[in-house]
């Protein structure tokens, strides 16, 4: 069994994937964390145990681990507790992991391991060219060329983020549930802050997408995954597919190019591993 991470700054997303058998890659779990940076190796093996127990699924049975961090600050705590209740070294996504993805930007050792993921997933799933959204803590949009190769993209303040930054910053304004508005002419302080939040975030979407489309050509296909993606995708104009799992996709393909290419993270032998 392969045990998958995707570390955001708000959630972590862990998943389960079969190695061998029938249902080789097929997604077997998902469960869905708070991200907490004082959470303590024991804390995550606790809990992860627990979640695969529950799934009938036994420590022994997981014969590889792969993580997308964009938390750097507990990488170490992921690797501890991997090493510690697992005897498995992660692969972590970073510079030097082979991932078939050619990365075409200023600085490639600064894009984010999640956006790598996506783009892998997307490109296998969908080819190219293709522009994925992934609606997390902030909005990002990955462009994958026609050659399967990451052109760069773009990073937008999310929802939440923007819905936070008005209750903090404006002192009569509440916070508010993210949904589709009713109506677009809001009658009460609530319907104005939802009706403002979600159509604009929508504006802003399709507006970064037009214009990257009229770069990369009509055949473009925009993917979204996260969150919101669902929310959003109902009123995009450009928004053809929705994946929810498209990141974890993309992290057991990397995984499994790592292992056929026999660049596996080798296994910890410690008497002290659970």
């Amino acid at each position: 069994m392969l045990l998958v991470l995707n570390v955001n700054n708000t959630n972590t997303v862990i998943a389960l994937y079969p190695l061998q058998g029938e249902l080789a890659g097929e997604l077997r779990a998902t469960w869905r964390i708070s991200t907490r940076h004082a959470q303590t190796a024991d804390e995550y093996g606790i809990l992860i145990r627990n979640l695969l127990q529950i799934e009938g699924v036994e420590s022994k049975a997981i014969t590889g681990i792969v993580i997308a961090s964009v938390v750097p600050p507990i990488d170490w705590i992921l690797r501890q507790f991997c090493e510690r209740y697992f005897n498995q070294k992660p692969l972590f996504i970073e510079p030097g992991v082979k991932t078939g993805l050619q990365i075409l930007t200023d600085n490639p050792g600064e894009v984010g391991a999640d956006r790598v993921a996506n783009c892998v997933g997307a490109f296998h799933l969908y080819g190219g060219p293709c522009i994925v959204v992934d609606f997390g803590t902030a909005t990002n949009f990955d462009v994958v060329s026609s050659q399967g190769e990451f052109l760069g993209g773009a990073i937008a303040p999310g929802m939440n983020i923007s819905a936070e930054a008005l209750f903090s910053r404006a002192a009569r304004l509440p916070r508010v549930e993210i949904k589709r508005p009713p109506k677009v002419i809001g009658t009460n302080t609530i319907d104005n802050l939802q009706i403002g939040l979600f159509y604009g975030h929508i504006g802003l979407v399709d507006g970064i997408l037009n214009r990257m489309i009229d770069e990369l050509g009509s055949g473009t296909k925009c993917v979204a995954t996260g969150g919101l993606a669902r929310l959003i995708a109902s009123e995009s104009k450009y928004i053809s597919e929705v994946n929810d799992t498209l990141t974890l996709e993309g992290l057991r393909i990397i995984y499994e190019r790592n292992l056929a290419s026999g660049v596996r993270p080798r296994t910890r032998k410690s008497p002290a591993a659970k």
